[in-house]
């Protein structure tokens, strides 16, 4: 099938973040995309639209050059059916990576299909942690665009995207906090057999941060990171520097769908709300959550090693 695809004129970047290569659309752009993190970041960081097509339907779209004048391709389609107010959510939390994934993962619970408008983040919130926010959201639920307000570029503040009748809620500490744990089971101090990073793919800026971190706090336990074959090309010798420090690069797949993990001695833990939403089905291990930096650190020390204060506990 992909070679039929090759045949047919299509471009082999096998990367489920097609977004992270250097022609992606634009904003307003119309695309048909059916990953569902690339949906969900098409349509909240980047400002494209697309609805959530199936496989099949994306190719029919490529063919024609066009796709159905409805749903998320409509200003309406994209107005917020469900406001959420980050409420006495520590700095130190915002300013942690590990929050994006669960906050991603608990908009999921929440909104379900619908297009929820999150206020409290950061201005400056980086892509990756948008992605992390997205990714994780599509997977606990069916979300393909959030907005995140004064950060995203369709929300400059909520009465822009407000829908009529929109519901109104707030997500606080403690639902973080629950949320961590109902999507991620194994607590701080447990022993873990693997560590794998990197879903949606890991971008370049996170290939060089990792393996920064692994030069000084090298893995005694396997190390997986997944990324595409664009981004591993673009970082050079670095893809060298993870290797040597214990690293298992995976390109083109990902460790949750590929059976590249095979008899760990314990849980796995990870930096990507999907990946833990998924992995404890397709390959039953247990699961953990953490930052990259402390996915490195645990990694180096066998057991989970997260910092539990800014959880407030």
């Amino acid at each position: 099938l992909m070679d039929a695809y090759v045949r047919m004129g299509c471009r082999p970047t096998w990367t489920c973040a097609p977004y992270q290569l250097p022609d992606r659309p634009g904003f307003g752009e119309h695309v048909a995309w059916a990953e569902s993190n690339a949906i969900v970041f098409a349509n909240s960081v980047m400002g494209a639209r697309t609805n959530r097509y199936g496989d099949f339907i994306d190719i029919c779209a490529a063919i024609t050059g066009r796709v159905p004048d409805c749903g998320l391709h409509t200003d309406e389609g994209r107005r917020a059916t469900l406001h959420l107010r980050l409420t006495g959510v520590r700095k130190q939390l915002l300013d942690h990576d590990v929050l994006y994934p669960v906050l991603g993962h608990l908009l999921g619970l929440r909104a379900g299909n619908g297009v929820v408008a999150v206020e409290g983040l950061p201005q400056n919130t980086s892509e990756d942690r948008l992605k992390a926010v997205g990714a994780a959201a599509a997977s606990s639920g069916a979300i393909a665009l959030f907005h995140a307000i004064g950060v995203t570029p369709e929300a400059p503040t909520w009465n822009v995207v407000a829908g009529a009748g929109a519901r109104e809620d707030m997500v606080t500490l403690a639902d973080l906090r629950a949320a961590r744990d109902q999507l991620a089971r194994v607590p701080s101090g447990a022993e873990i057999g693997a560590v794998s990073v990197g879903t949606p793919h890991a971008s370049e800026r996170e290939l060089r941060r990792l393996a920064d971190l692994v030069a000084d706090d090298r893995p005694s336990i396997p190390f997986y990171v997944n990324t595409g074959r664009a981004q591993l090309a673009g970082i050079g010798s670095v893809a060298d520097d993870l290797v040597d420090a214990g690293v298992t690069v995976v390109t083109d797949t990902c460790t949750y769908i590929t059976p590249v993990m095979h008899g760990l001695a314990g849980p796995v833990m990870t930096d990507s709300g999907k990946w833990a939403w998924y992995a404890p089905s397709n390959l039953g291990y247990e699961v953990a959550i953490g930052s990259l930096e402390e996915c490195v650190r645990s990694a180096a020390v066998g057991r989970v090693v997260r910092d539990e204060t800014i959880w407030g506990t």
